[in-house]
């Protein structure tokens, strides 16, 4: 399946019927009196949150969505039926923009959420709404209401953890392939992983969502290479692994590189709780190893964790890091939930 985290629509709900004129006309009934029923509402356009989905790629085939037209009121005071709504079902994490707005007015982050984007038309009155003492046979009946028409934005983005980060080649899809199920296309060239994946990672009977996005090079924040377009499907972590390559020239400079381009890209993932992890130890010499853990060390602060996915080094020692601080976050948000006392 091809993974699409952008997609433009037109929606449109449903006009209303309209309302009927009908006079009652039985035999023995000299004044049967007016009897037009009330047209049908326009059915709306709903976009609801479901969960299976990880792509709007559904969106590139379709961009048109439009609510049903309410049915016309009938004689014997026979209302219209509702028009059938429009429902847009997005996966979990989509955001929703309209067309020349920055900020999103409806973020989808639970299954089973949902949200009206256009009211549909109400239905018109029949010419026995119109009844009065004073006007016994109303020849008039109203016209069902127009529907509400306009272009929005779905933005993905994933829901997970932890994310993972680096330039190309640094490791992360043989990383996610280790402790997940996912299997990730993993190469020995740049730009191996083409768009976001997601994998269940599992330590000690706990489990956790990690993403695993392109990677990044200097100047990924000015379009080069893959560019940063993937960046926002990290801003919900809440803890980044960043594995920088041991058989690099400098590990450091390629920390720093990729540091600068979460900092240029904004979104508040400068600012993330980070684990810095050097990669792929199992490649390269113990002095050059060494020279790599230093430099790293310099650049990031503190001493980086030792890893090497293929050979199973140091993996588990990794996710227990990971899942500290995801705690550490969960907890954090729990103690900011202040419980009001009850009072009758």
């Amino acid at each position: 399946m091809q993974f699409l985290d952008t997609a433009k629509v037109y929606v449109r709900s449903g006009d209303g019927g309209a309302g009927c004129i009908s006079f009652r006309r039985e035999k023995f009934i000299e004044f049967g009196g007016p009897d037009g029923g009330d047209g049908g509402r326009g059915g709306d356009v709903i976009v609801e949150c479901v969960a299976g989905l990880n792509t709007l790629i559904d969106f590139r085939y379709q961009q048109h969505f439009k609510g049903k037209t309410g049915m016309h009121g009938m004689g014997k005071n026979r209302a219209g039926a509702k028009g059938a709504p429009a429902i847009l079902k997005v996966p979990v994490g989509t955001q929703l923009f309209d067309e020349d707005e920055d900020e999103p007015f409806a973020d989808l982050t639970e299954p089973g959420q949902s949200i009206r984007v256009c009211r549909g038309g109400n239905g018109g009155f029949g010419n026995a709404y119109f009844k009065t003492s004073t006007n016994q046979a109303p020849r008039r009946a109203n016209p069902g209401e127009l529907g509400e028409e306009r272009t929005i934005w779905l933005r993905l983005k994933l829901i997970a953890d932890a994310g993972l980060v680096g330039l190309p080649n640094a490791g992360k899809s043989t990383f996610l392939s280790v402790v997940s199920a996912a299997k990730p296309k993993i190469g020995d060239y740049p730009f191996t992983t083409l768009h976001p994946q997601l994998g269940v990672a599992a330590v000690d009977g706990r489990e956790f969502v990690l993403a695993d996005i392109p990677g990044l090079i200097e100047g990924a924040h000015e379009g080069i290479g893959l560019g940063d377009q993937f960046l926002g499907h990290i801003e919900r972590c809440r803890v980044i692994l960043h594995l920088v390559d041991a058989t690099g020239e400098h590990a450091g400079k390629d920390y720093k590189t990729v540091r600068a381009e979460l900092a240029a890209y904004g979104g508040g993932l400068a600012e993330k709780r980070e684990i810095v992890a050097l990669s792929k130890i199992d490649a390269v010499d113990p002095e050059h190893l060494k020279k790599q853990v230093e430099r790293l060390r310099r650049a990031c602060g503190h001493t980086p964790m030792r890893v090497s996915a293929a050979a199973r080094t140091k993996v588990t020692e990794v996710l227990r890091a990971i899942t500290g601080i995801i705690d550490e976050s969960k907890a954090g948000e729990l103690a900011k939930v202040k419980v009001e006392a009850w009072q009758p």
